[in-house]
């Protein structure tokens, strides 16, 4: 049967054996009357005031947003915002792009984020992780952290953060906490959060909020200077909004998570032997880096010993910024690089995407297909993939024409899990 699997910006049709398992979201449409319906959020929030009852006219507001790699609607969500909030002068406002570790977003992405508009009428600046200058000192978190956050943001008079949530490899659920903690956190503060014992713990998963250190961090961090309103939208798989959550950045964003979880959240009486899996399309899939997410999923439900076919376009390399390339260039095997990571002295910053890959591949031989050279795949040490379909009749000769095979079109939008 022929199945469409989210890659890059178009998708992609590949033909999968009839008795395949696809496994999905519960699909929901696409909220009516979007903008009426995010004002009415704004008005009656989740354990706040209505936001614009809180914010005076001369008062310096901070709006924190995601950066490129995810889709959340910042052309949206920003200009309504400022909309709502019209008796602030826009001078007022400074928008910071929550880029954590990640490369600085250039102008041209910005514009293409938020509009030209807004770009040229509202000072925008990317969080800087790696400079102590522009981050506050806020104390230690009961984890263990140093906590440093983005100074513009610690010293405005009212800051919001924006975002979306959706199930999180290590966090639960992204959104909430997470916009701030890691999004405009120093580096020494993001170190910790991923540190190899935080990534290892085994409530550090997919959709668990209670116990999980990763999400239990974020939350204490965001407490320390706390946003005064939070704005998270969920998405479909074609990006579109279908609820929002506004307030307290706690109390909300667990009412957002409860309610992607209801339709994200896919039992499974038996795992399989080969799962398909997503980074269910762009923007996440712009590297191999973010991969890590859709071939995590795909963990939850593959056999001991079975096989992840994971399709994403990397159209951004693996990335050539941070050191996610330079640790996978390190090691022969995943086993010489878990052993290595976990141990105290080792400490390069993206070393957790690394040690959340090398988890799966001890678990099931890992297949990329993308548009990324032979070379580069088996350089992060995955087996690289020229047709989907071909793959899959290699490894039904491997496993047995019988074997249970499962397809995930979205990725990480899914949370299957063994019932």
């Amino acid at each position: 049967m022929k199945v469409k699997i989210a890659y890059g910006k178009s998708g992609l049709e590949i033909n999968v054996p009839d008795n395949s398992k696809i496994i999905e979201p519960r699909y929901i449409p696409q909220i009516d009357k979007e903008k009426e319906k995010a004002f009415f959020a704004m008005r009656n929030p989740i354990g706040t005031l209505p936001l614009k009852d809180m914010v005076k006219a001369s008062e310096k507001v901070s709006i924190v947003i995601s950066d490129s790699t995810r889709p959340t609607p910042n052309h949206k969500l920003v200009p309504w915002l400022l909309e709502e909030l019209s008796h602030v002068p826009r001078e007022n406002f400074i928008i910071i792009n929550g880029t954590g570790s990640h490369r600085d977003n250039t102008k041209e992405e910005l514009i293409q984020m938020l509009g030209e508009d807004i770009v040229n009428s509202v000072k925008v600046i990317n969080n800087n992780a790696f400079d102590k200058d522009t981050q506050t000192y806020l104390g230690r978190s009961s984890y263990g952290a140093e906590v440093y956050l983005n100074k513009e943001y610690c010293e405005s008079d009212f800051k919001i953060v924006t975002g979306f949530i959706e199930p999180h490899f290590f966090a639960g659920f992204s959104g909430g906490p997470k916009g701030i903690m890691p999004g405009i956190a120093g580096i020494d503060t993001i170190m910790h959060f991923h540190s190899a014992k935080m990534i290892a713990h085994p409530k550090s998963t997919w959709g668990i909020i209670e116990g999980n250190p990763v999400q239990g961090e974020a939350t204490e961090v965001v407490s320390m200077c706390k946003p005064d309103f939070m704005l998270n939208v969920t998405l479909n798989g074609d990006k579109e909004i279908t609820n929002y959550f506004a307030g307290d950045v706690i109390e909300a964003h667990r009412k957002g998570c409860e309610y992607v979880e209801e339709h994200a959240m896919v039992p499974c009486m038996e795992p399989f032997d080969i799962v398909v899996t997503t980074n269910s399309g762009y923007p996440l899939d712009q590297n191999l880096y973010q991969a890590v997410k859709g071939i995590s999923a795909a963990h939850k439900i593959v056999k001991k010993g079975g096989a992840i076919i994971c399709a994403s376009e990397c159209i951004d390399g693996i990335p050539d910024h941070g050191n996610y390339a330079k640790i996978l260039k390190m090691f022969k095997t995943p086993h010489e690089l878990l052993e290595k990571v976990n141990k105290p002295e080792f400490s390069l910053f993206d070393q957790w995407q690394a040690q959340k890959q090398a988890m799966v591949q001890i678990w099931a031989d890992v297949y990329v297909y993308s548009s990324l050279s032979d070379k580069e795949i088996k350089e992060a040490m995955f087996k690289p993939v020229v047709n989907i379909e071909e793959t899959i009749g290699e490894l039904l000769n491997k496993y047995g024409n019988d074997a249970r095979i499962a397809v995930l079109p979205f990725g990480p939008l899914t949370i299957p899990y063994i019932q």
